[in-house]
C-alpha cells in the first residue's frame, strides 16, 4: 500500500509538470493547402505530391505528433495491466464478495441483487482507476496541447460520463448474468445477440440523449456551408435535413463531424473547430467521408462484426473462467456459476483478451475507414480538402508508420496512406481538378 501511494504521488507530480508544458503549434495555417507538386499537370506524380503534403509539417511538429501517438501504444499496454491489477485488488481485498453479500441482504430478486452489485462495482472500479484516467485524459492531453478543458470542467464531464456508464453498464451486467442463470452453458449465444441489439439501441439513442449531455447542439445557420452539407446529403440519399454544429472547442482543438442515428434519428453534426479552422473544401471532404459511413451501412456492419468478435471472446472467457480459474474462484468465495462476485475476475480476463485481439478489432474499423475515404472523395470531389484535413490531424496522429506498426496499432489509415489515396484521385481526374482550381482561383480576388 505504501509503494502504491508513493507511485501515485509521483504520478501526480509528473502530471502537474507535464500539464504546464507549451501547447502544440497548429499543424497548418487556415485554408486548403495545395503544394505545387500536387497540382495537376503532365508530370503529376502521386508519390511526389504526397511527399509535398507531408513536407508541410516541420520536423519538430512531426516528432511531437509521433511521440504522442507512439506513447499511446504504451498507454494501451499499461492501461490493460492497471485494469487487471485493479480487478485483482478488488478480489484479493474481499470487496467483491462483500459487495455481493450487501446486495443479497438488500434485495430478494436475483436481477435486483445483480443490479445493486453491478452499480457498486462500476463505481468502485471507476474510483480506483481515477488517477490513471486523470493522467491519460487530462494531464497528457494538456501536455501535448490537445485539451482545452479546465480541471473543473473535466471533472464535470467525468461525472456525467460516469452516470451514463453506470446506467449502461448496470443494464449490461444484469442482462448477461440473467442469461447465465437461465441459459447455463448457452449464455454466450444469448449475450452475443443482446450485445448486437444493444449496440443498435445505443446508436439510435446517442445523438438524441447522450451527446447533448457533453455539448450544446444548435442548428447550423443558413449559408454556404449548410447548403453544401445538405447538397451532399441529398445527392447521397442521407435522409435528413437536420444539420447541427456543436461546441467541441471547449474540450479540444480537434476537427470532427458525424452522421449518426437511424430509423428517424439521423442527424448531421459538425464541430465548431471544423467550421472555424478549416476551409469549405475541407468541410465537404470530411462530410463526404462521414456520409460514406452512413450510406455504406458501416454502423450496422460494425455492430454485426464486433458482436461476433465479442461473442468469440466470451467463448474463450467461459472456458477460462469455469475451468482454469475454478480453484481460484472457490478460494475467493464465488459460490456458483451466476455469482456476480466473479465479475472482477471476468473483467480481468476480458481485459487481457481484448488487448490481444486489438489488431483484429482495429482492422474492422480500418477497412470501413478506407471505404468511407473512397466514398467521400468521390462524393465531395475535394481531394485537396481531404489531404489538408489529414495533415491537420497530424497533431495527434502519426503520419508515416511502418506497415507492421500500422497493422498492429491503427484503427484508421495513416496520414500518408490517406493523402496518397487523395493524390491518386487527382491523378485519375486531372481535367476535372484543373477546371475546379481555375474556377476557384478566378473567384479568389473577389473574395
Amino acid at each position: 500500500m505504501r509503494s502504491a501511494l508513493c507511485a501515485l504521488v509521483l504520478l501526480l507530480v509528473a502530471g502537474i509538470a507535464a500539464a504546464a508544458a507549451d501547447p502544440l503549434t497548429p499543424a497548418l495555417p487556415p485554408g486548403t493547402q495545395i503544394p505545387d507538386a500536387a497540382r495537376p499537370g503532365p508530370d503529376f506524380d502521386a508519390d511526389r505530391a504526397t511527399e509535398a503534403y507531408l513536407a508541410l509539417l516541420t520536423p519538430e511538429q512531426r516528432a511531437r505528433s509521433d511521440a504522442y501517438f507512439e506513447g499511446g501504444y504504451w498507454l494501451s499496454l499499461w492501461g490493460t495491466l492497471i485494469q487487471i491489477g485493479v480487478c485483482i485488488l478488488i478480489l484479493r481485498a474481499g470487496w467483491s464478495v462483500r459487495l455481493r453479500n450487501f446486495a443479497v441482504k438488500r434485495a430478494r430478486a436475483s436481477w435486483l441483487q445483480t443490479a445493486i452489485y453491478g452499480a457498486g462495482f462500476v463505481l468502485l472500479f471507476a474510483a480506483l482507476l481515477l488517477p490513471w484516467t486523470w493522467y491519460t485524459d487530462f494531464v497528457r492531453e494538456h501536455q501535448y496541447g490537445l485539451s482545452n478543458l479546465s480541471i473543473g470542467r473535466w471533472s464535470v464531464e467525468q461525472l456525467i460520463g460516469l452516470w451514463v456508464s453506470l446506467i449502461v453498464s448496470t443494464i449490461g451486467i444484469v442482462a448477461i448474468y440473467g442469461f447465465i442463470r437461465r441459459a447455463g452453458t448457452r449464455w454466450v449465444a444469448w449475450a452475443t445477440a443482446f450485445i448486437f441489439v444493444f449496440q443498435l439501441v445505443v446508436g439510435m439513442a446517442y445523438p438524441v440523449f447522450i451527446a447533448p449531455l457533453f455539448n450544446d447542439f444548435k442548428p447550423l445557420p443558413e449559408g454556404e456551408v449548410r447548403e453544401a452539407v445538405l447538397s451532399l446529403a441529398r445527392a447521397n440519399s442521407v435522409p435528413t435535413d437536420h444539420v447541427a454544429w456543436f461546441d467541441a472547442s471547449k474540450q479540444t482543438d480537434r476537427v470532427s463531424a458525424n452522421v449518426s442515428g437511424f430509423l428517424g434519428t439521423t442527424r448531421v453534426s459538425l464541430n465548431d473547430n471544423l467550421l472555424n479552422k478549416t476551409s469549405l473544401p475541407e468541410i465537404k471532404a470530411v462530410m463526404g467521408h462521414e456520409m460514406g459511413h452512413y450510406v455504406l451501412n458501416h454502423s450496422l456492419r460494425h455492430a454485426v462484426y464486433s458482436s461476433l468478435a465479442i461473442g468469440l471472446v466470451l467463448l474463450i472467457l467461459d472456458k477460462l473462467f469455469y475451468s482454469t480459474f475454478a480453484a481460484y474462484r472457490a478460494r475467493q468465495g464465488m459460490s456458483e456459476r451466476a455469482d456476480p462476485a466473479g465479475l472482477p475476475l471476468a473483467i480481468a480476463i476480458l481485459s487481457g483478451l481484448f488487448f490481444l485481439a486489438q489488431p483484429v478489432l482495429n482492422r474492422m474499423i480500418y477497412v470501413a475507414e478506407v471505404e468511407a475515404d473512397a466514398f467521400g472523395v468521390n462524393a465531395s470531389q475535394e481531394p485537396y480538402g481531404r489531404a489538408t484535413v489529414n495533415i491537420r490531424q497530424a497533431s495527434y496522429r502519426k503520419l508515416d508508420p511502418g506497415p507492421v506498426e500500422e497493422f498492429l496499432f491503427y484503427d484508421h489509415p495513416s496520414g500518408r496512406y490517406r493523402v496518397h489515396a487523395a493524390m491518386l484521385w487527382v491523378k485519375e481526374h486531372q481535367a476535372l481538378v484543373a477546371e475546379q482550381l481555375a474556377a476557384r482561383e478566378a473567384k479568389a480576388p473577389a473574395n
